[in-house]
């Protein structure tokens, strides 16, 4: 059977999802939580690709035939593997044509029942697209560097509230710093999945709303360049998040500086310093070579102190640049990020029994 966008993703909730394109393709970007067994691999694909071109569709099909021969039983057996149970999955290729539904056909004949996405990869992808226009009830928390914003998010969500976490979606803290102990930052393309699929299971029916209604539960998000890393915000998203009030948590430079020695200590000096040299024409010249100079003695507090500098110049002017009435000043006196989530759920549940939009 062939299914739709939405019913595909609804069955992929308790089904395992079986991605039949080359590894190449299924490298670069995926649906999340996806399983890779080709039909072709790198190499296959590109063999089968030129017969096309140069020899026409029958060509290229019977040269598929030869190249997949050999491999179908372990199709099946791969297939069976991901439910040995119900002997039921999701198939999908590129666009839903002849990779899809050749592997679909292959585990129906034996006995496992298979569904395919129709449209394939890229007709979830213009969904994912699409989905980005949507509007979302957001509240955008922000803050200097070091002032823990990850922390209050996770506060936030311990505490029943939903947050989207951009930072760990990325792979990446959005500084200079922000790949150090992360694991590789995936293609945009991923990330814009990843987005989709976290957005996805957020519960949309409970909760303070936005407008009258509008069953769209808030959402915390932290403030973010529209690049985290190498990882770019869809556009239509960060338009969103541009527009979207802030929650801004004013902690003192002492306080997040104790916070960012916490963090950086002990991680390879080497890193410490590729990441410090990287913005030298913004930090300025005597700040890198007094940023470096600490480093070469472990004085993490001063190359704190030092960065910090150049991070919050560069932090409160995009910051400026909203509009005043959409941002909340909070001040933090400790680094408790429990007290501080607690703190603004208050204001933002204040802010909703005051019928003011979020």
């Amino acid at each position: 059977m062939s299914l739709s966008v939405d019913q595909f993703l609804a069955q992929a909730q308790t089904l395992p999802i079986i991605d039949v394109r080359s590894p190449g393709e299924f490298a670069h970007a995926h649906i999340p939580g996806a399983v890779n067994i080709p039909l072709f691999d790198n190499e296959e694909r590109a063999l089968v690709g030129t017969k096309y071109k140069k020899a026409g569709k029958d060509s290229a099909v019977l040269l598929g035939l030869d190249l997949i021969g050999t491999k179908m039983s372990g199709f099946v057996r791969e297939s069976r593997r991901l439910n040995p149970n119900g002997r039921e999955v999701l198939v999908h290729c590129w666009r839903g044509g002849m990779r899809s539904g050749s592997f679909a056909w292959l585990l129906n004949t034996a006995g496992v029942r298979a569904d395919i996405l129709e449209g394939g990869y890229k007709a979830y992808r213009n969904t994912v697209l699409e989905s980005f226009t949507q509007p979302r009830n957001l509240i955008v928390l922000g803050g200097k560097t070091g002032s823990g914003k990850t922390d209050i998010l996770k506060a936030l969500a311990a505490q029943g509230e939903q947050i989207l976490d951009l930072e760990g979606l990325a792979h990446h803290k959005g500084s200079s710093y922000g790949a150090i102990g992360q694991l590789p930052q995936p293609a945009t393309e991923q990330f814009e999945n990843k987005i989709h699929n976290a957005l996805t299971d957020l519960d949309r029916n409970d909760g303070p709303r936005m407008n009258e209604g509008q069953a769209n539960r808030r959402i915390w998000i932290e403030d973010e360049s529209r690049n985290v890393g190498t990882c770019f915000v869809p556009r239509a998203f960060w338009a969103q998040m541009r527009a979207a009030p802030v929650a801004f948590v004013d902690v003192p430079k002492p306080v997040r500086i104790e916070r960012l020695v916490r963090e950086y200590t002990g991680i390879s000096h080497n890193l410490l310093v590729e990441a410090t040299t990287r913005i030298q024409k913004r930090l300025g010249g005597k700040a890198t070579q007094d940023a470096l100079a600490a480093l070469a003695q472990n004085d993490y507090a001063t190359v704190a102190d030092l960065t910090l500098s150049y991070y919050d110049k560069a932090y409160l002017h995009g910051l400026s640049e909203r509009d005043p009435q959409t941002v909340y000043t909070l001040p933090i006196v400790d680094d408790d990020p429990a007290q501080t989530a607690r703190q603004l759920i208050e204001w933002a549940n204040t802010r909703v029994a005051s019928n003011v939009s979020l």
